[in-house]
This record gives C-alpha cells, sequence and structure tokens, in this order.
C-alpha cells in the first residue's frame, strides 16, 4: 500500500520531510476535568453513542494519571547509529492496553526529549507524529529536529511511538525472508488467475503471521486508542493542552484526537492532511489521482507532454512485468518495485532529478536505481534487514477501517482507476483487497470521526501538488473540524508537507506557535 506518510521515513533517506509542531501554554493538567470527552470506545467493537458524541470510559486509575517518567539516556534504535547528542533524553508511558478496562494490563509508550532551550520563557512540550501510520517518532525526530530549531528555543520537542510500532510493543508479522520473498514472487497487479490467488493468499498470510506473533496488542492498535494515549501522554507531561504537530496520517490521529478531546486541544498544525471522508476506496482513489498529478507535473517539469510521458512509464512497466530488469545483484526489478520506486521520488520536488536517472537507467535496460529507491522505501537496508514500519502500518489501518475489499471488488475498480493513472491506478486498485485480507482483527469505522465544536483553532496546511494527500484532503478536512476550528492554509507548490519548504507556510506557522496568531482561513502561499 501507498503509505500516507511513509515520508515520515524518508526523512532518513534525505528526502523532504518537513513538519510543523504545536505549542500550547505551560501549565497543570485538571486531571479530572474533561476525561468523558475522550470517551469514544477503545476496542474495535465499540462504538458512539446514538447521539454521535464519544461513549463514555471508565476513568484512569491514579496509577497511569500520577506517573513521572523517568528520563534517561537513550538507547539506539534497532538498526541504527547512536542519537546524534547526548541533549536528548528517553522515558517510557505505561497506558492501558484495553481502555474499556483501564485498570487491567498496560503496554508501554516509548517517548523522547529535547527540552527548550529557554526554560525562562518555555511554553509547554510539543508532541510530533511524522505519520506512517507506523513511523517512530523515537526515530526521526533526532533526525528531523534541525527543522525545528526555533520552536525549540521555548518548547520541549518530544516525540513518541504510538502503539502497535517500534518500542511501543511494536507489531511484527514477517521474518525479513519471509518479507523478502514476498517482494520478489508477490506481483502486485496479477494478470492471471494464478497471480490472483498467490495475490490474495499473501494478504491473508500476512495478517495471520500479525496475529501469531502480535495477536495480544492487534485488537487494540488502532488510532482512536493512540489519540487516548496522547491524551494520557499530555497529562502526565503535566501540559493542560495538549501542543501537537501532525503529518500526513498524523493528521488523522490530530482530528480524531480533536473530535475525543475538544477541550484539551491546544496550538496544532495539520500538514499534508489525510482527507477524514473517504473510505478504503476513497483513499486509493485519492492517492491515485495524487500521485498521477504529482507525475505529470514532475514530467512537465521535464518539458514533458505529460500524457505522452505517461504513456512512456506505462509501457516500461508493461515490459518490466513480463521480464524483469537486472540490477547487478542476485535480486531483479520486478513491476511492483518498480512502481515502488517510482512513488518515492514524487514525495519531493527535491528528488525529481532522482526520478530522472533512474527511469532514463530503467530504460536502458538496467533497474538498479529503481530497486534502490524501493528498498528505501520499503525499509530494507543493504544486508536485507527489513523495519517494521509496513507490519505497523497494515496493522494500524485494518483495525480502524471496516471495509475488507474482495478480489473481484478489486478487479472492477480496475477500469477507472487506470484511468485515473495508468501507472499507479492498477496497483492501488488491487491493494485496496490484498491490504486487509481475511484480517483477524475487525475493523471500527468506515471513516473516522474529526468534527470538534469547542475546540481551539487547528492549522490545516494543504498542499496543491502534494501526492500522497491530495490537496482536496485538506479543504475536507479543515470543513470536517468545524466553523471556527479548521483553519486552512494552502501551499502551491508540489510535494507532501510544506512546513520548512515553503518561507511564507513555515513563518505563518512560527508565528502561530510563538506568538499565538492565528492567520486568515483562506490564507494562500505560493
Amino acid at each position: 500500500m501507498v503509505s500516507y506518510a511513509r515520508a515520515g521515513a524518508l526523512a532518513a533517506a534525505a528526502l523532504l520531510l518537513t513538519g510543523v509542531l504545536a505549542g500550547c501554554e505551560d501549565g497543570t493538567d485538571d486531571k479530572s476535568a474533561d476525561r468523558a470527552d475522550g470517551a469514544a470506545a477503545a476496542s474495535p467493537s465499540a462504538s458512539a453513542t446514538a447521539s454521535g458524541k464519544p461513549a463514555r470510559l471508565p476513568a484512569l486509575p491514579g496509577s497511569l494519571t500520577s506517573q513521572n517518567p523517568d528520563w534517561a539516556t537513550c538507547d539506539a534504535p534497532e538498526g541504527e547509529t547512536p542519537l546524534p547528542d547526548s541533549e536528548w533524553r528517553c522515558a517510557t508511558v505505561r497506558v492501558p492496553l484495553d481502555y474499556t478496562e483501564p485498570d487491567g494490563a498496560t503496554i508501554g509508550i516509548a517517548l523522547i526529549r529535547k527540552e527548550a532551550r529557554d526554560t525562562r520563557r518555555r511554553l509547554g512540550s510539543m508532541l510530533f507524529n511524522f505519520g506512517g501510520p507506523g513511523g517512530s517518532g523515537v526515530s526521526i525526530l533526532p533526525r528531523a529536529a534541525g527543522s525545528y530549531g526555533k520552536l525549540n528555543t521555548r518548547y520541549d520537542l518530544v516525540g513518541f511511538d504510538p502503539r502497535g510500532v517500534a518500542g511501543s510493543a511494536g507489531v511484527r508479522c514477517r521474518s525479513d525472508q519471509e518479507q523478502e520473498d514476498a517482494g520478489r514472487n508477490v506481483d502486485m497487479t496479477p494478470d492471471t488467475p494464478a497471480e490472483e490467488a498467490a495475490f490474495m493468499k499473501d494478504g491473508a498470510d500476512f495478517g495471520a503471521g500479525c496475529e501469531r506473533r502480535s495477536g495480544k496488542v492487534l485488537p487494540f492498535v488502532g488510532t482512536t486508542n493512540a489519540a487516548r494515549d496522547l491524551d494520557l501522554i499530555r497529562e502526565v507531561l503535566g501540559d493542560r493542552k495538549l501542543t501537537y504537530f501532525g503529518m500526513s496520517y498524523g493528521t488523522e490521529l490530530g482530528g480524531t484526537y480533536a473530535h475525543l478531546f475538544p477541550s484539551h486541544v491546544g496550538r496544532t498544525v495539520l500538514d499534508a492532511v489525510v482527507d477524514p471522508t473517504a473510505d478504503t476506496v476513497g483513499h486509493a482513489r485519492n492517492q491515485a489521482t495524487g500521485f498521477q498529478r504529482a507525475l505529470e507535473n514532475y514530467l512537465k517539469g521535464r518539458g514533458q507532454d505529460p500524457e505522452a510521458g505517461t504513456r512512456r512509464i506505462a509501457r516500461l512497466l508493461a515490459r518490466i512485468d513480463k521480464k524483469p530488469l537486472p540490477t547487478g545483484t542476485s535480486r531483479e526489478l520486478n513491476e511492483s518495485l518498480a512502481i515502488t520506486g517510482i512513488v518515492m521520488p514524487l514525495y519531493s520536488k527535491d528528488n525529481w532529478p532522482v526520478l530522472t536517472r533512474a527511469l532514463d537507467e530503467a530504460e536502458g535496460g538496467r533497474g538498479s536505481e529503481l530497486l534502490r529507491l524501493a528498498d528505501s522505501y520499503n525499509g530494507r537496508d543493504g544486508k536485507g534487514h527489513y523495519d517494521t514500519e509496513s507490519h505497523s502500518q497494515r496493522a494500524i489501518s485494518c483495525a480502524d477501517s471496516k471495509a475488507r475489499p474482495t478480489a473481484a471488488e478489486a478487479k472492477a475498480l480496475l477500469p477507472e482507476f487506470e484511468r485515473l493513472s495508468p501507472v499507479f491506478g492498477p496497483f492501488l486498485a488491487w491493494d485496496t483487497a490484498g491490504w486487509c485480507s481475511d484480517w483477524p482483527v475487525k475493523g471500527e469505522h468506515d471513516t473516522p470521526e474529526a468534527s470538534a465544536p469547542g475546540a481551539g483553532p487547528i492549522l490545516v496546511v494543504g498542499t496543491t501538488g502534494d501526492p500522497a494527500t491530495p490537496y482536496e484532503g485538506a479543504r475536507k478536512m479543515a470543513d470536517e473540524l468545524g466553523k471556527g476550528v479548521g483553519i486552512l492554509l494552502t501551499n502551491k507548490g508540489e510535494g507532501h508537507g510544506a512546513y520548512g519548504g515553503n518561507t511564507c507556510v513555515t513563518s505563518t506557522v512560527d508565528t502561530y506557535f510563538l506568538d499565538g496568531k492565528v492567520p486568515a482561513d483562506g490564507k494562500t502561499c505560493s
């Protein structure tokens, strides 16, 4: 699946990842007030009340709300080099596994923090989610922190691994070899009955592997529970309101939090916004539109006719499907990996030259560069070790969504999706069926709820050329949040995320967080 925010992991791959974080006034929380704001059901089987308001949950015990995190020197994340400097500290906050049973089993949420440099003017903690779902904030934030130096003057920068991710009871579903075999042997755009059967079986096998290895947490890794964790973290950190930056999938998490806890919403920015009105097929449709739009903009940037250029790339993929390209290693570049390799550089205009080199090489009969890009996107290192972001991503997505499209339903989408994008459409149409095929846990909803009456203003940043979360989603999020809550800021440009890549956006956001000045709804930066 083309993730909303694999760009979060792309920060380490030197692709443009920018985001903004939210600030709020420092202060202690009234631990009993407004707990009911977050009372939507935590388990997948529970639901909102008939009035549409969140259902009330049991109060959390003092053993959780009164935690005092033990900030200590961080260990390097698995497979990574040590943290960049000694200013970072790590801690763990315990949260209920199941919020309907708050006195029951708990899991640990991994945190990382760099304290504000100006302690006399400190404004509080800022929590980040760089997306995925499945991105590790503990891993990403130290590498991305240079973009937030101005804000770090007065705010603690706080990253976290959401439940089901990395250091927070991370979901694991497959071994490296099983993942390698799937990437090598499973055609993500099947053309024959045998390929279709293998494709659907792979999805079911993935889910079965998740259940075997992570069955205890699998029912509880959805976004609603992650939003409840955010509120408990806010409380434990001593902030009266949540200060939050959400990028890509992090915008869905932010919208969910705003719905559940409107009176706890502090200064918040949602950048590269997931459309809260789209279901599983709607998201795939949006991404087919968004990536095709980005591809056409890339082709125009090369001085090429976008229609002719699209046809040429589609023909290249068809040739690779019939005969994978050599790469100078024991691995070949198949069609699925080629599509992934094309997707990755489209996240940032800065990486368009990388895509040009990779496509030129592939046209010449060699797939090394596209394979390198696909490996980076898929979290595969040079030794064949895969990270588990894709495991967490699928588990969270399938816990959230009720949709379980069949192979027949995916095939019925093909004509429409091929019209939307001859390059990406077939992949995304089939992905609707393969993603949660025969998943062992029921999904929570068709679409997430983001209405937040009574919340303070939330800055919603959309980029007109965003491939993964098309601009239209930002407009819909602003509308869903409600009048006076969703404040739309438009970035006329390319790429997934605007903060740090556009001077006007960055200045507007910094002023919002540092001075509390809310921009006019509908402001445009170019």
